[in-house]
């Protein structure tokens, strides 16, 4: 079992920034003790009344505390970008990492972000799938030439090639019935999202596998999924300590539309915070995590978990708390469950 941990950087608009890194610092170095596999980091822009740090510079200055993980832009939101800038770029952190990134990518669905990049929601699709073709093509083959919508390669070289040979492997996150199809097509496995519910993954993943036996694909050696987590001692206090920041970040998603981007029947993050854990989060006491962890691996198959711990405005000591309960307690029952 793989477990990343999710650093989202994400604070209130007056917050003080550089103290703030400090602690996603102090995160990545107790990660990387306690035996995470992986750190993982988002890609939003305008994030207003939110502050939040840029996902590559905070995983090219992350990587020096926490020699022993892999990296994980978790997502990059493809759509967004042309593909020589983010085949170099990600090239550069693999290098600098000595082969350790994963390429999260993703297509992103806040008008926000479409309309400052230039682009609109009705065109993410093409310029998602046509900008990851040309990003592995430029790893993989010494020139390249081709046209897309909003870019030319003519007989282009990058800079550098990553060091994993061929390439770093593709993670796609996918929400939608449609695009778990296209990951099961463009990727090297299905990114599952941290929104759904048991049921609605346990429905996609089979369209996922019908997708992959069409594709005479085999089913991935490595299963993600994303989900909010916080240990205590016992449910009621995971329940106490975290509600407040875990609701605020959903009333945000809300806010941004991630509702949209969800399958219908699971695509309302606007239910009260009760309906909302159902099977949604992993809270609770270690025992209670154990038990949930182990439920996903056993009905989905899940064998890499990403994990958010911190929300907007949770305190520094609450979160190492969390993580050490999480790997001195959790990781070894579940080890021993599986």
């Amino acid at each position: 079992m793989q477990y990343a941990l999710f650093i989202r950087g994400q604070f209130a608009y007056d917050d003080d920034m550089v103290a703030r890194f400090e602690e996603l610092a102090e995160q990545a170095r107790l990660a990387d003790r306690l035996g995470f596999s992986t750190i993982a980091a988002g890609m939003h822009y305008g994030t207003y009344p939110l502050r939040m740090l840029q996902q590559i510079p905070f995983l090219a200055r992350i990587m020096a505390e926490a020699p022993n993980v892999r990296l994980l832009p978790g997502i990059v939101l493809l759509s967004l970008h042309k593909p020589l800038d983010i085949a170099e770029q990600l090239a550069t952190l693999d290098v600098m990492s000595g082969g350790r990134l994963i390429f999260g990518a993703g297509l992103g669905y806040r008008e926000v972000e479409f309309q400052g990049f230039g682009t609109t929601q009705s065109e993410r699709v093409e310029r998602f799938e046509e900008n990851l073709e040309a990003v592995v093509r430029l790893w993989c083959e010494e020139r390249v030439s081709m046209t897309g919508s909003h870019f030319v390669l003519d007989e282009a070289t990058i800079s550098l090639k990553p060091a994993q040979q061929p390439r770093p492997p593709i993670w796609i996150g996918a929400n939608a019935d449609a695009a778990v199809r296209r990951a099961a097509r463009l990727g090297d496995t299905w990114f599952i999202n941290p929104h759904q519910r048991m049921e609605t993954i346990e429905r996609q993943l089979e369209i996922y596998k019908r997708a992959l036996d069409d594709l005479h694909k085999p089913f991935p050696d490595e299963l993600p999924l994303m989900r909010e987590i916080f240990v205590a001692s016992s449910r009621g206090e995971a329940i106490r300590l975290a509600q407040p920041y875990l609701e605020t970040k959903y009333q945000t998603y809300h806010q941004w539309g991630q509702d949209k981007a969800m399958p219908k029947g699971d695509d309302d993050l606007s239910l009260p915070f009760e309906e909302l854990t159902r099977d949604r989060f992993l809270l609770g006491s270690t025992d209670e995590v154990v038990e949930q962890i182990v439920g996903y691996n056993r009905r989905l198959g899940v064998n890499s978990f990403v994990l958010g711990m911190q929300w907007v405005g949770m305190p520094q000591n609450q979160v190492i708390e969390a993580m050490h309960l999480f790997a001195e307690e959790v990781m070894p029952k579940v080890a021993q469950a599986i």
